[in-house]
């Protein structure tokens, strides 16, 4: 065990190392650069550019500005090109606006997702079964801004109540209670637009795991041993029919990032993804390049996770 940790961690460093050095260069090959795209002032002189690329080391060599990155990167010393203000500040208060999101979006869709599937294939070419089908390819095939359009206007125009943003505007001197009651109902229409695309494919996922498992030998002893059904299908097939999806699961956590890009434009809710498409835009290289080692060292630690839950399903497997 101790062993395998090891070794683990240096393969994931050698990973980071690897990501970042590529994800560097991929963002410095891109046509153009931030000292033009920023100076939109009309007035804006030749010398206040070199002085713009100098007080961000745009004008050095491109290993010497991958080493300065990373250097200030871990010293915390990070400014946005776009604004000058601290990186990780800005980070930080995007991700508690995305973490809400997140939490929720989980919950519902590994929630829902397992009852539905598991309830599809035990009930196979039922009624259930056939409609949850349909809804499942319906919501798969929806593309996302149009269902949410459609969930604004539909929300608006019925109960007149605001839906945008991750509060009403003009309501800061209300009561607390108003307060957490007035972000649940902001929370909800993004969380729900988030997690139905994942509800779909999750529960398609499990229904056609648990298909497989269940024409097993294994699944066919145990039911001749006289054991009860329930039994049979929630303690024997599910157990590994979910072996899949404990990988599918340490890979959850990058999508705190970019996950939710389309969701937190649409509901203008401040957010990491929409922070990440702001910083696109701009060329932000500071905003992009620390929300991408972010999200690949969620990637690694993710996977890392689904390591150590795949040895705890299924003993048979050994680090």
């Amino acid at each position: 065990m101790i062993t395998f940790l090891i070794r683990t961690c240096l393969f994931k460093l050698v990973t980071l190392i690897i990501i970042s050095i590529v994800s560097f260069l991929i963002i410095h090959l891109a046509p153009g650069e931030p000292s033009q795209i920023d100076p939109l002032n009309p007035r804006f002189q030749k010398e206040d550019l070199e002085r713009y690329r100098k007080t961000f080391n745009l004008d050095k060599p491109l290993h010497i500005q991958y080493f300065l990155f990373y250097k200030k990167f871990f010293s915390s010393k990070l400014r946005s090109f776009k604004d000058n203000q601290p990186v990780f500040p800005k980070i930080w208060e995007r991700f508690m606006n995305s973490l809400p999101l997140f939490i929720v979006g989980t919950i519902l869709t590994w929630g829902l997702a397992f009852p539905l599937g598991v309830s599809s294939s035990l009930k196979q070419d039922s009624l259930i079964d056939k409609g949850t089908t349909f809804c499942s390819y319906l919501l798969i095939s929806m593309p996302s801004f149009f269902l949410a359009y459609l969930l604004i206007i539909g929300t608006v125009h019925f109960l007149e109540t605001p839906v945008l943003g991750i509060q009403t505007f003009g309501q800061e001197d209300s009561s607390f209670l108003f307060k957490i009651n007035d972000r649940i109902w902001h929370l909800v229409l993004p969380s729900l637009l988030g997690a139905s695309a994942g509800i779909a494919v999750l529960s398609r996922y499990v229904r056609a795991q648990m298909l497989e498992v269940i024409n097993q030998d294994f699944t066919q002893t145990a039911h001749s041993k006289g054991l009860s059904q329930e039994r049979v299908y929630y303690i024997h097939v599910l157990r590994n029919a979910a072996l899949p999806f404990v990988t599918m699961f340490g890979l959850i956590l990058p999508s705190l990032i970019g996950g939710s890009v389309i969701i937190e434009s649409i509901f203008a809710w401040p957010g990491m993804g929409r922070l990440a498409f702001e910083a696109i835009l701009t060329r932000d290289y500071p905003i992009i390049l620390s929300l991408n080692f972010i999200s690949a060292v969620l990637v690694v630690l993710g996977t890392f996770i689904s390591d150590i839950l795949l040895v705890v399903v299924d003993p048979r497997i050994r680090l």
